[in-house]
């Protein structure tokens, strides 16, 4: 792969945008059509700006402020709700360098927040040791918080099942085929904050390392400074992903790629601020309910095909993934 950090800008219509109003039509050959541009853009990058997607630009905004706000305090401040020490489930305050996306580069050169599904300690999910679930972990002195980012986390569950069922039409499959892995989802948001690219800069070091994502969908919120990058496979380049307004990202995860057996892509992508600025973005993974065996969908296996990837459940999944990415 090449490891230069540059990357092309393209026209608008090489990265698709794909207004998702329809999926809530009445008529179904009107969804089913919502479907269609869905499956073009699966099959082609994985990769698309989602519009039409109905989410308040106000609870949108309050997101971005209160974002900034938990990052612009103290770092002693931060660190008292750091994940590791505060939380058993990956709640709280990952610190700038805490992860490494990319094998043999540099610490991604970004800090993030982890927010999940709220459970109280009793709950029997959390009592087993369940994968990431449990309470989550709120700062003392930012009254706006946890308000705005639990309605946030709802917003995008909302989505998420919205798209869910698109992409079972783009499949030619009942729009009801994921409703058994929307049951009881493991889902993530994370706040995350890029400071500059560094003129002295470890050779490779990026905002974010090259990588897929582990589940299903991510929703991608990102202010209008820039940074993500995905790459072209036809040409082995990366491609600028310039913010969009009104749009999320949405970039299919390793779960949907082996579901289809690979005929949808699972979007290998990175960060690189090279603004000169402070970068915000949000993301919200949704991985499906732990339980969920993901195995092949028959129809998506050509003529003598056999299925490249052995069943496993979302949570065995993200288990190996995470262990990968935090050694």
């Amino acid at each position: 792969m090449n490891t230069s950090l540059d990357a092309t800008r393209v026209a608008g219509d090489a990265l698709p945008i794909v207004d998702i109003s329809d999926l809530c039509a009445s008529d179904p050959e009107t969804r089913r059509a919502v479907g269609a541009k869905l499956r073009a853009a699966c099959i082609d990058k994985g990769f698309f700006y989602c519009a039409g997607h109905g989410i308040p630009q106000g609870l949108i905004d309050a997101v971005f402020e209160e974002t900034k706000r938990f990052f612009d305090q103290p770092e002693e401040a931060k660190l008292a709700i750091e994940k590791s020490r505060v939380s058993r489930c990956n709640r709280g305050y990952e610190v700038l360098g805490g992860q490494v996306l990319e094998s043999g580069a540099p610490p991604d050169r970004k800090e993030g927040y982890y927010i999940g599904l709220e459970l109280p300690e009793d709950d029997s999910r959390v009592v087993a040791g369940r994968f990431n679930r449990g309470p989550n972990v709120w700062p003392s002195d930012l009254p706006g918080f946890e308000p705005v980012m639990a309605a946030y986390f709802e917003a995008m569950r909302r989505l998420s099942e919205r798209l869910m069922k698109g992409i079972a039409l783009s499949l030619d499959l009942e729009e009801s085929y994921f409703d058994t892995f929307r049951r009881d989802p493991v889902a993530t948001l994370r706040l995350l904050h890029y400071p500059p690219q560094r003129d002295d800069a470890e050779p490779n070091e990026k905002g974010a390392g090259a990588h897929t994502d582990w589940g299903a969908l991510t929703l991608l919120l990102q202010d209008g400074v820039g940074g993500l990058q995905v790459l072209d496979k036809n040409t082995g380049g990366w491609l600028h992903a310039d913010p969009v307004p009104g749009t999320f990202v949405v970039n299919l995860g390793d779960a949907l790629a082996h579901w289809t057996n690979d005929m949808y892509k699972s979007t290998l992508h990175r960060v690189v601020n090279a603004s000169g600025r402070e970068r915000y973005s949000v993301p919200y993974f949704y991985d499906g309910d732990a339980d969920y065996e993901v195995t092949c969908i028959p129809t998506c296996l050509k003529a003598g095909e056999k299925p490249k990837y052995a069943p496993i459940t979302v949570e065995g999944h993200l288990m190996n993934m995470y262990r990968r990415s935090y050694g």
